[in-house]
């Protein structure tokens, strides 16, 4: 049977709520959700009913589409998957959705060879991958990146809705540092991907001087809505705030400097295909390797990122990074010389 693009986006909500298992959903909890759902993508503002709602669950619970969802009502009131690892997501893609995909497809592609949208192409070449494969029932041709086991990814559209809305959420947090959970009121302002990890850049409420915190969504435990009013950015231009560092760490206060490294000649062609940042310039070069410098500012993701080189490279400034670098590579060397009993169990 045809199923339209306000179904399938009513189905997508209703399984990231049930999906959310830090809160009870009602049937007009999850009412609420599928009509701010056809609000935000189709500009629908009529609402959806009750009777849409509770077909579209026992559309999902059948085997029409394919899904056979495990929703239940528990405490004959909320509903929820009696499996907590299921999700209409894990299922084949059924003849709807590879129609929709398509359409997508199609219309991405249009954009392509825009400056602009030169984003879209690595996104473009995915989709069409994945219709490929579903169509052929073969395997992929293209190996993109990816973290399988990443955790947080569930709550990048939840922050990024609130964001667009600029509303205040509540989130439960523990850092690696931490001894145990915090929860606190959040604004959030930018989300940011580094190496396949997730970031949230924002204030969090009730603190002096509004400083700035950047929270690892796979550190985050739940998030909830919150009436606090939001408090919005009105210093940080965030298209630009990255543009002078490598990863996520940074403070607005921090300047950038010119960072100035050789790279011997084996290795110095995979820097020159690709830089270390956007700023890097070719300096000089000899029969030995070339120097290149960066205008970034100094954090932990540089000073890995220099690391990770190894022998092929020697830092040359500024004296602040070439100490540190120094003391990296020391105390590499000293665990090399730790006792073969001590490596095997640290802690000894």
């Amino acid at each position: 049977m045809p199923v339209n693009r306000n179904a399938l986006i009513r189905y997508r909500t209703i399984d990231q709520c049930l999906q959310n298992r830090y809160k009870k959903w009602t049937l007009d909890d999850l009412i609420e959700a599928c009509s701010d759902a056809i609000y935000e993508y189709q500009g629908i503002d009529t609402g959806v009913s009750r009777r849409t709602v509770q077909a579209d669950m026992e559309m999902m619970r059948s085997n029409k589409l394919g899904y056979e969802a495990p929703i239940v009502v528990v405490e004959k009131k909320y509903y929820t998957y009696s499996d907590k690892n299921y999700s209409i997501t894990n299922s084949p893609l059924n003849q709807q959705d590879m129609q929709v995909l398509s359409e997508v497809s199609g219309l991405l592609k249009q954009f392509k060879g825009f400056n602009h949208f030169a984003d879209l192409n690595e996104m473009v070449s995915k989709l069409e991958d994945k219709i490929y494969t579903q169509k052929t029932h073969s395997s992929p041709v293209i190996d993109f990146e990816r973290n399988d086991n990443l955790k947080g990814l569930e709550y990048i559209e939840v922050i990024r809705k609130a964001i667009v809305a600029k509303k205040t959420i509540c989130i439960t947090y523990r850092s690696f540092k931490a001894r145990q959970e915090s929860s606190f009121c959040f604004s959030g302002y930018l989300l940011k991907e580094y190496r396949n990890r997730w970031f949230v850049l924002g204030v969090q409420h009730r603190q002096a001087g509004r400083n700035l915190y950047n929270l690892a969504l796979d550190r985050i435990q739940s998030i909830t809505d919150h009436e606090e009013p939001y408090q919005e950015n009105i210093t940080l231009d965030l298209a630009t705030y990255y543009d002078n560092c490598i990863g996520v760490t940074k403070s607005p206060e921090q300047r950038a400097c010119d960072v100035v490294f050789w790279i011997d000649k084996e290795n110095a062609p995979y820097v020159v295909t690709k830089p270390l940042h956007h700023t890097q310039t070719l300096l000089t070069e000899d029969e030995t390797g070339k120097i290149f410098s960066i205008r970034v500012i100094l954090n932990f993701e540089l000073e890995r990122e220099l690391l990770g080189f190894g022998s092929k490279m020697k830092v040359l400034g500024p004296r602040i990074l070439v100490k540190q670098m120094k003391q990296q590579l020391q105390k590499a060397i000293e665990r090399y010389h730790t006792p073969a009993d001590r490596t095997t169990n640290p802690e000894n």
